[in-house]
Protein backbone atom coordinates (compact mmCIF):
# COMPACT_ATOMS: atom_id res chain seq x y z
CA UNK A 1 0.00 0.00 0.00
CA UNK A 2 2.86 2.37 0.87
CA UNK A 3 4.48 1.73 -2.53
CA UNK A 4 1.22 2.77 -4.22
CA UNK A 5 1.19 5.99 -2.19
CA UNK A 6 4.78 6.77 -3.21
CA UNK A 7 4.09 6.08 -6.89
CA UNK A 8 1.40 8.75 -6.83
CA UNK A 9 4.07 11.31 -6.01
CA UNK A 10 5.70 10.75 -9.43
CA UNK A 11 2.60 11.65 -11.43
CA UNK A 12 2.66 14.93 -13.29
CA UNK A 13 -0.07 17.35 -12.34
CA UNK A 14 -1.83 19.08 -15.26
CA UNK A 15 -1.94 22.86 -15.09
CA UNK A 16 -5.72 22.80 -14.85
CA UNK A 17 -5.47 20.64 -11.70
CA UNK A 18 -2.86 22.76 -9.93
CA UNK A 19 -5.35 24.54 -7.70
CA UNK A 20 -7.05 21.28 -6.76
CA UNK A 21 -3.82 19.56 -5.71
CA UNK A 22 -1.95 22.42 -4.15
CA UNK A 23 -4.89 24.17 -2.47
CA UNK A 24 -5.02 27.93 -2.17
CA UNK A 25 -2.83 30.12 -4.34
CA UNK A 26 0.26 31.86 -3.01
CA UNK A 27 -1.62 35.13 -3.03
CA UNK A 28 -3.60 33.92 0.00
CA UNK A 29 -0.54 32.51 1.78
CA UNK A 30 -1.14 34.55 4.93
CA UNK A 31 -1.37 32.70 8.22
CA UNK A 32 -3.74 34.25 10.71
CA UNK A 33 -2.97 33.43 14.34
CA UNK A 34 -6.37 33.01 15.91
CA UNK A 35 -7.33 30.90 18.88
CA UNK A 36 -9.46 28.35 17.07
CA UNK A 37 -6.91 27.22 14.50
CA UNK A 38 -3.38 27.82 15.82
CA UNK A 39 -1.05 25.28 17.35
CA UNK A 40 1.83 25.79 19.69
CA UNK A 41 3.79 23.72 17.22
CA UNK A 42 4.79 26.79 15.20
CA UNK A 43 7.02 27.96 18.02
CA UNK A 44 8.67 24.52 18.08
CA UNK A 45 9.31 24.64 14.34
CA UNK A 46 10.71 28.17 14.55
CA UNK A 47 13.08 27.23 17.36
CA UNK A 48 14.63 24.29 15.46
CA UNK A 49 17.69 24.75 13.25
CA UNK A 50 18.37 22.26 10.44
CA UNK A 51 21.79 20.93 9.54
CA UNK A 52 23.96 23.61 7.98
CA UNK A 53 22.39 26.42 9.98
CA UNK A 54 19.30 27.12 7.82
CA UNK A 55 16.22 28.36 9.63
CA UNK A 56 13.19 26.07 9.84
CA UNK A 57 10.48 28.59 9.21
CA UNK A 58 8.72 28.98 5.86
CA UNK A 59 10.70 29.72 2.73
CA UNK A 60 12.19 33.15 3.21
CA UNK A 61 13.84 35.33 0.55
CA UNK A 62 17.22 33.62 0.98
CA UNK A 63 16.01 30.05 1.52
CA UNK A 64 16.48 28.83 -2.07
CA UNK A 65 20.19 29.77 -1.97
CA UNK A 66 20.73 27.86 1.26
CA UNK A 67 19.17 24.61 0.07
CA UNK A 68 21.94 23.70 -2.36
CA UNK A 69 24.51 23.85 0.44
CA UNK A 70 22.33 22.19 3.08
CA UNK A 71 20.89 19.31 1.01
CA UNK A 72 23.96 17.11 1.33
CA UNK A 73 23.89 14.01 -0.86
CA UNK A 74 24.23 11.01 1.46
CA UNK A 75 24.80 7.33 0.60
CA UNK A 76 21.92 4.85 0.70
CA UNK A 77 21.69 2.53 3.70
CA UNK A 78 22.76 -0.62 1.86
CA UNK A 79 26.06 1.03 0.85
CA UNK A 80 27.25 1.56 4.44
CA UNK A 81 28.19 -0.99 7.14
CA UNK A 82 25.43 -2.05 9.55
CA UNK A 83 27.26 -0.34 12.44
CA UNK A 84 27.06 3.03 10.63
CA UNK A 85 23.41 2.89 9.63
CA UNK A 86 22.01 4.45 12.82
CA UNK A 87 24.33 7.47 12.38
CA UNK A 88 23.36 7.73 8.71
CA UNK A 89 19.69 7.57 9.76
CA UNK A 90 20.25 10.58 12.07
CA UNK A 91 22.04 12.54 9.30
CA UNK A 92 19.17 11.91 6.93
CA UNK A 93 16.68 12.99 9.61
CA UNK A 94 18.53 16.30 9.99
CA UNK A 95 18.33 16.92 6.26
CA UNK A 96 14.57 16.30 6.40
CA UNK A 97 14.22 19.11 8.96
CA UNK A 98 14.55 21.61 6.11
CA UNK A 99 11.19 23.08 5.11
CA UNK A 100 10.19 24.33 1.67
CA UNK A 101 7.71 26.78 0.22
CA UNK A 102 5.06 24.75 -1.59
CA UNK A 103 2.98 27.74 -2.65
CA UNK A 104 5.32 28.04 -5.65
CA UNK A 105 5.49 24.71 -7.50
CA UNK A 106 8.52 25.79 -9.55
CA UNK A 107 10.66 26.80 -6.58
CA UNK A 108 13.42 24.46 -5.27
CA UNK A 109 12.07 21.54 -7.32
CA UNK A 110 15.32 19.55 -7.11
CA UNK A 111 15.68 20.04 -3.34
CA UNK A 112 12.05 19.11 -2.71
CA UNK A 113 12.48 15.87 -4.64
CA UNK A 114 15.72 15.08 -2.78
CA UNK A 115 13.93 15.51 0.55
CA UNK A 116 11.03 13.36 -0.62
CA UNK A 117 13.35 10.55 -1.69
CA UNK A 118 15.23 10.80 1.63
CA UNK A 119 11.94 10.51 3.54
CA UNK A 120 11.04 7.42 1.51
CA UNK A 121 14.42 5.87 2.39
CA UNK A 122 13.77 6.54 6.09
CA UNK A 123 10.37 4.83 5.92
CA UNK A 124 11.78 1.81 4.10
CA UNK A 125 14.60 1.55 6.63
CA UNK A 126 12.09 1.70 9.50
CA UNK A 127 9.92 -0.94 7.80
CA UNK A 128 12.89 -3.29 7.33
CA UNK A 129 13.27 -3.60 11.14
CA UNK A 130 17.05 -3.31 10.97
CA UNK A 131 17.68 -3.56 14.70
CA UNK A 132 16.58 -1.74 17.85
CA UNK A 133 16.09 2.00 17.47
CA UNK A 134 18.47 3.87 19.76
CA UNK A 135 17.40 6.72 22.01
CA UNK A 136 19.43 9.22 19.98
CA UNK A 137 17.58 8.14 16.82
CA UNK A 138 14.20 8.38 18.54
CA UNK A 139 14.94 11.89 19.81
CA UNK A 140 16.05 13.09 16.35
CA UNK A 141 13.11 11.34 14.67
CA UNK A 142 10.50 13.04 16.86
CA UNK A 143 12.31 16.36 16.38
CA UNK A 144 12.13 15.98 12.58
CA UNK A 145 8.47 14.95 12.70
CA UNK A 146 7.62 17.93 14.95
CA UNK A 147 9.38 20.40 12.67
CA UNK A 148 7.45 19.16 9.65
CA UNK A 149 3.91 18.54 10.90
CA UNK A 150 3.39 21.00 13.77
CA UNK A 151 2.44 24.32 12.20
CA UNK A 152 -0.24 26.99 12.23
CA UNK A 153 -3.18 25.77 10.21
CA UNK A 154 -4.45 28.21 7.57
CA UNK A 155 -7.73 29.97 8.34
CA UNK A 156 -10.86 28.14 7.20
CA UNK A 157 -12.96 29.50 4.34
CA UNK A 158 -15.64 30.89 6.66
CA UNK A 159 -12.96 32.68 8.72
CA UNK A 160 -11.60 34.41 5.62
CA UNK A 161 -14.99 35.51 4.35
CA UNK A 162 -16.85 35.92 7.63
CA UNK A 163 -19.69 33.79 6.18
CA UNK A 164 -20.82 32.17 9.45
CA UNK A 165 -23.92 30.63 7.87
CA UNK A 166 -21.99 28.81 5.13
CA UNK A 167 -22.80 25.11 5.02
CA UNK A 168 -19.66 23.06 5.86
CA UNK A 169 -20.90 20.26 3.58
CA UNK A 170 -20.73 22.66 0.60
CA UNK A 171 -17.25 23.99 1.39
CA UNK A 172 -14.35 22.77 -0.73
CA UNK A 173 -11.73 21.20 1.58
CA UNK A 174 -8.35 22.89 1.64
CA UNK A 175 -5.69 20.48 0.40
CA UNK A 176 -2.33 20.93 2.12
CA UNK A 177 0.25 21.99 -0.56
CA UNK A 178 3.14 20.31 1.29
CA UNK A 179 1.36 16.93 1.35
CA UNK A 180 4.01 15.21 -0.88
CA UNK A 181 6.36 15.57 2.12
CA UNK A 182 3.85 15.56 4.98
CA UNK A 183 2.35 12.25 3.91
CA UNK A 184 5.70 10.45 4.13
CA UNK A 185 6.50 12.12 7.46
CA UNK A 186 3.19 10.83 8.84
CA UNK A 187 3.95 7.38 7.42
CA UNK A 188 7.34 7.44 9.16
CA UNK A 189 5.74 8.44 12.48
CA UNK A 190 3.18 5.65 12.13
CA UNK A 191 5.90 3.07 11.43
CA UNK A 192 7.82 4.30 14.46
CA UNK A 193 4.80 4.02 16.77
CA UNK A 194 3.79 0.53 15.62
CA UNK A 195 7.32 -0.88 15.32
CA UNK A 196 8.17 -3.75 17.66
CA UNK A 197 11.71 -2.31 17.81
CA UNK A 198 10.44 0.88 19.48
CA UNK A 199 11.08 0.80 23.23
CA UNK A 200 7.94 2.24 24.83
CA UNK A 201 9.76 3.30 27.99
CA UNK A 202 12.11 5.49 25.95
CA UNK A 203 9.50 6.55 23.37
CA UNK A 204 7.16 8.02 26.01
CA UNK A 205 9.84 10.62 26.82
CA UNK A 206 9.39 12.07 23.35
CA UNK A 207 5.77 11.14 22.61
CA UNK A 208 4.66 12.97 25.73
CA UNK A 209 1.55 14.94 26.68
CA UNK A 210 2.77 18.01 24.81
CA UNK A 211 3.28 15.98 21.62
CA UNK A 212 -0.18 14.40 21.94
CA UNK A 213 -1.84 17.80 22.42
CA UNK A 214 -0.17 19.13 19.28
CA UNK A 215 -1.37 16.09 17.34
CA UNK A 216 -4.91 16.76 18.57
CA UNK A 217 -4.63 20.39 17.44
CA UNK A 218 -3.95 19.14 13.92
CA UNK A 219 -7.31 17.32 13.79
CA UNK A 220 -8.78 20.70 12.82
CA UNK A 221 -6.95 20.44 9.48
CA UNK A 222 -9.29 20.79 6.51
CA UNK A 223 -7.32 18.20 4.53
CA UNK A 224 -9.12 14.83 4.96
CA UNK A 225 -5.93 12.93 4.06
CA UNK A 226 -4.11 14.46 7.02
CA UNK A 227 -6.98 13.74 9.42
CA UNK A 228 -7.02 10.09 8.31
CA UNK A 229 -3.33 9.69 9.18
CA UNK A 230 -3.80 11.51 12.49
CA UNK A 231 -6.69 9.23 13.40
CA UNK A 232 -4.63 6.09 12.76
CA UNK A 233 -1.55 7.41 14.59
CA UNK A 234 -3.43 8.66 17.66
CA UNK A 235 -5.33 5.37 17.90
CA UNK A 236 -2.01 3.48 17.82
CA UNK A 237 -0.52 5.78 20.46
CA UNK A 238 -3.56 5.16 22.67
CA UNK A 239 -3.09 1.40 22.29
CA UNK A 240 0.66 1.37 22.87
CA UNK A 241 1.14 4.02 25.59
CA UNK A 242 -1.19 3.09 28.44
CA UNK A 243 0.14 5.98 30.53
CA UNK A 244 -1.37 8.45 28.03
CA UNK A 245 -4.88 6.97 27.90
CA UNK A 246 -6.64 9.10 30.57
CA UNK A 247 -4.92 12.21 29.23
CA UNK A 248 -6.01 11.52 25.63
CA UNK A 249 -9.62 10.96 26.70
CA UNK A 250 -9.62 14.18 28.71
CA UNK A 251 -8.03 16.17 25.86
CA UNK A 252 -10.63 14.90 23.36
CA UNK A 253 -13.30 15.78 25.91
CA UNK A 254 -12.06 19.36 26.01
CA UNK A 255 -12.12 19.62 22.20
CA UNK A 256 -15.76 18.49 22.25
CA UNK A 257 -16.68 21.02 24.97
CA UNK A 258 -15.21 23.87 22.99
CA UNK A 259 -16.90 22.70 19.79
CA UNK A 260 -20.34 22.30 21.43
CA UNK A 261 -20.46 25.38 23.63
CA UNK A 262 -18.21 27.90 21.81
CA UNK A 263 -17.29 27.46 18.15
CA UNK A 264 -19.50 24.76 16.56
CA UNK A 265 -16.69 24.60 13.99
CA UNK A 266 -14.12 21.79 13.85
CA UNK A 267 -13.01 19.63 10.93
CA UNK A 268 -12.05 16.51 12.87
CA UNK A 269 -15.01 15.66 15.12
CA UNK A 270 -15.88 12.60 13.01
CA UNK A 271 -12.34 11.21 13.17
CA UNK A 272 -12.11 11.78 16.94
CA UNK A 273 -15.42 9.95 17.39
CA UNK A 274 -14.10 7.04 15.33
CA UNK A 275 -11.18 6.72 17.74
CA UNK A 276 -13.58 6.91 20.69
CA UNK A 277 -15.79 4.22 19.17
CA UNK A 278 -12.90 1.74 19.46
CA UNK A 279 -11.99 3.02 22.93
CA UNK A 280 -15.58 2.64 24.23
CA UNK A 281 -15.70 -0.85 22.77
CA UNK A 282 -12.84 -1.79 25.10
CA UNK A 283 -14.31 -0.34 28.31
CA UNK A 284 -14.41 -2.85 31.15
CA UNK A 285 -17.55 -3.55 33.18
CA UNK A 286 -18.82 -2.26 35.54
CA UNK A 287 -18.30 1.02 33.72
CA UNK A 288 -16.37 3.75 35.52
CA UNK A 289 -18.17 6.91 36.60
CA UNK A 290 -15.72 8.91 34.47
CA UNK A 291 -16.99 7.18 31.33
CA UNK A 292 -20.65 7.75 32.23
CA UNK A 293 -19.95 11.45 32.80
CA UNK A 294 -18.28 11.59 29.40
CA UNK A 295 -21.46 10.19 27.85
CA UNK A 296 -23.71 12.72 29.60
CA UNK A 297 -21.51 15.81 29.34
CA UNK A 298 -19.89 15.39 25.93
CA UNK A 299 -21.39 12.72 23.67
CA UNK A 300 -25.09 13.45 24.20
CA UNK A 301 -24.62 17.27 23.84
CA UNK A 302 -22.85 16.61 20.51
CA UNK A 303 -26.39 16.23 19.11
CA UNK A 304 -26.89 19.98 19.64
CA UNK A 305 -24.73 21.59 16.87
CA UNK A 306 -26.51 22.22 13.60
CA UNK A 307 -23.84 20.38 11.58
CA UNK A 308 -24.37 17.11 13.46
CA UNK A 309 -25.06 15.37 10.14
CA UNK A 310 -21.32 15.57 9.30
CA UNK A 311 -20.41 13.21 12.15
CA UNK A 312 -23.72 11.64 13.19
CA UNK A 313 -22.85 8.14 11.99
CA UNK A 314 -19.77 8.01 14.24
CA UNK A 315 -21.63 9.65 17.13
CA UNK A 316 -24.52 7.18 16.88
CA UNK A 317 -22.05 4.28 16.97
CA UNK A 318 -20.43 5.62 20.18
CA UNK A 319 -23.83 6.14 21.83
CA UNK A 320 -25.11 2.65 20.99
CA UNK A 321 -21.80 1.15 22.21
CA UNK A 322 -22.52 2.63 25.65
CA UNK A 323 -26.05 1.19 25.75
CA UNK A 324 -24.90 -2.18 24.42
CA UNK A 325 -22.28 -2.40 27.17
CA UNK A 326 -24.57 -1.18 29.94
CA UNK A 327 -28.30 -1.39 29.15
CA UNK A 328 -29.12 0.68 32.25
CA UNK A 329 -27.85 3.75 30.38
CA UNK A 330 -30.71 3.51 27.85
CA UNK A 331 -33.02 5.80 29.84
CA UNK A 332 -30.25 8.44 30.14
CA UNK A 333 -29.51 8.31 26.41
CA UNK A 334 -33.16 8.45 25.29
CA UNK A 335 -33.93 11.41 27.57
CA UNK A 336 -30.77 13.09 26.25
CA UNK A 337 -31.97 12.64 22.66
CA UNK A 338 -35.37 14.09 23.59
CA UNK A 339 -33.65 17.09 25.20
CA UNK A 340 -31.80 17.97 21.98
CA UNK A 341 -34.57 16.90 19.59
CA UNK A 342 -34.66 19.30 16.59
CA UNK A 343 -37.69 21.51 16.19
CA UNK A 344 -37.32 22.89 12.66
CA UNK A 345 -34.62 20.72 11.04
CA UNK A 346 -36.31 17.75 9.37
CA UNK A 347 -33.04 16.15 8.19
CA UNK A 348 -31.80 16.07 11.78
CA UNK A 349 -35.12 14.55 12.91
CA UNK A 350 -34.67 11.66 10.47
CA UNK A 351 -31.16 11.06 11.85
CA UNK A 352 -32.43 11.17 15.44
CA UNK A 353 -35.19 8.64 14.66
CA UNK A 354 -32.65 6.27 13.12
CA UNK A 355 -30.38 6.57 16.17
CA UNK A 356 -33.37 6.13 18.49
CA UNK A 357 -34.21 2.82 16.82
CA UNK A 358 -30.62 1.58 17.32
CA UNK A 359 -30.73 2.55 21.01
CA UNK A 360 -34.13 0.91 21.54
CA UNK A 361 -32.66 -2.31 20.08
CA UNK A 362 -30.55 -2.64 23.26
CA UNK A 363 -33.15 -1.26 25.69
CA UNK A 364 -34.63 -3.57 28.31
CA UNK A 365 -38.19 -3.39 29.68
CA UNK A 366 -37.42 -1.58 32.96
CA UNK A 367 -35.46 1.22 31.27
CA UNK A 368 -38.07 1.52 28.52
CA UNK A 369 -40.85 2.02 31.06
CA UNK A 370 -39.00 4.93 32.68
CA UNK A 371 -38.96 7.03 29.50
CA UNK A 372 -41.80 5.67 27.34
CA UNK A 373 -44.32 8.47 28.01
CA UNK A 374 -42.16 11.45 26.89
CA UNK A 375 -40.66 9.26 24.16
CA UNK A 376 -43.97 8.39 22.51
CA UNK A 377 -45.27 11.92 22.84
CA UNK A 378 -42.32 12.95 20.67
CA UNK A 379 -42.87 10.03 18.29
CA UNK A 380 -46.54 11.09 18.02
CA UNK A 381 -45.41 14.59 16.95
CA UNK A 382 -43.12 13.00 14.36
CA UNK A 383 -45.99 10.88 13.02
CA UNK A 384 -47.95 14.05 12.27
CA UNK A 385 -45.00 15.85 10.67
CA UNK A 386 -45.89 17.43 7.32
CA UNK A 387 -42.42 16.39 6.13
CA UNK A 388 -43.15 12.91 4.78
CA UNK A 389 -39.64 11.54 5.48
CA UNK A 390 -39.97 12.29 9.19
CA UNK A 391 -43.44 10.73 9.42
CA UNK A 392 -42.32 7.74 7.35
CA UNK A 393 -39.18 7.15 9.47
CA UNK A 394 -41.25 7.30 12.68
CA UNK A 395 -43.70 4.72 11.29
CA UNK A 396 -40.79 2.42 10.35
CA UNK A 397 -40.17 1.90 14.09
CA UNK A 398 -43.08 -0.56 14.01
CA UNK A 399 -41.08 -2.76 11.62
CA UNK A 400 -38.67 -3.56 14.46
CA UNK A 401 -39.74 -6.67 16.35
CA UNK A 402 -37.99 -5.74 19.61
CA UNK A 403 -39.64 -2.29 19.67
CA UNK A 404 -43.04 -3.80 18.87
CA UNK A 405 -42.52 -6.24 21.74
CA UNK A 406 -41.77 -3.38 24.16
CA UNK A 407 -44.85 -1.49 22.91
CA UNK A 408 -47.06 -4.57 23.28
CA UNK A 409 -45.99 -5.06 26.89
CA UNK A 410 -46.85 -1.43 27.68
CA UNK A 411 -49.77 -0.92 25.30
CA UNK A 412 -52.15 0.44 27.97
CA UNK A 413 -49.85 3.47 28.40
CA UNK A 414 -48.68 3.88 24.77
CA UNK A 415 -51.93 3.32 22.78
CA UNK A 416 -53.74 6.41 24.15
CA UNK A 417 -50.71 8.61 23.38
CA UNK A 418 -50.24 7.37 19.79
CA UNK A 419 -53.87 6.77 18.74
CA UNK A 420 -54.76 10.40 18.13
CA UNK A 421 -51.67 10.94 15.94
CA UNK A 422 -52.57 7.89 13.86
CA UNK A 423 -56.18 9.05 13.38
CA UNK A 424 -55.04 12.52 12.30
CA UNK A 425 -52.75 10.93 9.69
CA UNK A 426 -55.61 8.80 8.36
CA UNK A 427 -57.89 11.83 8.13
CA UNK A 428 -55.60 14.50 6.72
CA UNK A 429 -52.00 13.57 5.87
CA UNK A 430 -51.16 14.52 2.31
CA UNK A 431 -48.67 11.73 1.55
CA UNK A 432 -50.15 8.41 0.36
CA UNK A 433 -47.14 6.39 1.58
CA UNK A 434 -47.56 7.80 5.11
CA UNK A 435 -51.27 7.10 4.85
CA UNK A 436 -50.62 3.45 3.98
CA UNK A 437 -48.00 2.91 6.73
CA UNK A 438 -50.36 4.47 9.28
CA UNK A 439 -53.12 2.04 8.28
CA UNK A 440 -50.67 -0.86 8.84
CA UNK A 441 -49.79 0.37 12.34
CA UNK A 442 -53.47 0.80 13.21
CA UNK A 443 -54.13 -2.75 12.04
CA UNK A 444 -51.24 -3.98 14.21
CA UNK A 445 -52.75 -2.22 17.26
CA UNK A 446 -56.15 -3.71 16.51
CA UNK A 447 -54.72 -7.24 16.35
CA UNK A 448 -52.62 -6.67 19.47
CA UNK A 449 -55.53 -5.66 21.72
CA UNK A 450 -58.96 -5.24 20.13
CA UNK A 451 -60.66 -4.11 23.35
CA UNK A 452 -58.06 -1.41 24.10
CA UNK A 453 -58.18 -0.26 20.49
CA UNK A 454 -61.97 0.24 20.65
CA UNK A 455 -61.63 2.07 23.97
CA UNK A 456 -59.08 4.47 22.48
CA UNK A 457 -61.30 4.94 19.45
CA UNK A 458 -64.30 5.86 21.64
CA UNK A 459 -62.17 8.33 23.63
CA UNK A 460 -60.91 9.89 20.41
CA UNK A 461 -64.46 10.25 19.00
CA UNK A 462 -65.62 11.78 22.29
CA UNK A 463 -62.66 14.16 22.39
CA UNK A 464 -63.23 15.16 18.75
CA UNK A 465 -66.95 15.79 19.43
CA UNK A 466 -66.10 17.96 22.46
CA UNK A 467 -63.55 19.88 20.44
CA UNK A 468 -66.10 20.38 17.67
CA UNK A 469 -68.69 21.61 20.20
CA UNK A 470 -66.20 24.09 21.67
CA UNK A 471 -65.36 25.35 18.18
CA UNK A 472 -69.07 25.87 17.39
CA UNK A 473 -69.56 27.79 20.66
CA UNK A 474 -66.55 29.96 19.84
CA UNK A 475 -67.90 30.75 16.37
CA UNK A 476 -71.34 31.56 17.81
CA UNK A 477 -69.79 33.92 20.34
CA UNK A 478 -67.86 35.77 17.62
CA UNK A 479 -71.03 36.13 15.55
CA UNK A 480 -72.83 37.66 18.54
CA UNK A 481 -69.98 40.10 19.08
CA UNK A 482 -70.04 41.05 15.40
CA UNK A 483 -73.81 41.62 15.58
CA UNK A 484 -73.49 43.82 18.68
CA UNK A 485 -70.74 45.83 16.99
CA UNK A 486 -72.80 46.26 13.81
CA UNK A 487 -75.91 47.32 15.80
CA UNK A 488 -74.10 49.98 17.80
CA UNK A 489 -72.79 51.43 14.54
CA UNK A 490 -69.43 52.16 16.05
CA UNK A 491 -70.88 54.79 18.42
CA UNK A 492 -68.65 53.69 21.27
CA UNK A 493 -65.47 53.97 19.23
CA UNK A 494 -63.25 56.95 19.99
CA UNK A 495 -60.65 58.19 17.53
CA UNK A 496 -57.46 59.49 19.09
CA UNK A 497 -55.37 61.82 16.89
Amino acid sequence: MFNKIIKRGHRKVPKSDTNEVFGRKSGSNITVNHASRTTVASSVANSQQPAGGAANTGAGPERSNLHAAVMEILPVFKDVPVSERQNLFIRKLKICCILFDFSDTLKSVREKEMKRQTLIELVEFMQSGSGKITEAVQEELIRMVSVNIFRCLPPAAYENTGAENQDPEEEEPYLEPSWPHLQIVYELLLRYVVSSETDTKIAKRYIDHSFVLKLLDLFDSEDPREREYLKTILHRIYGKFMVHRPFIRKAINNIFYRFIFETERHSGIGELLEILGSIINGFALPMKEEHKLFLVRALIPLHKPKQVSLYHQQLSYCITQFVEKDYKLADTVIRGLLKYWPVTNCQKEVLFLGELEEVLEFTQLAEFQRCMVPLFRQIGRCLNSSHFQVAERALFLWNNEHIVSLIAQNRSAIFPIIFEALEKNMESHWNPAVHGLTANVKKMFLEMDNELFEQCERQYIEKSANAKGLEEQRELLWKRLEAVAAKSGGEDMVLVS
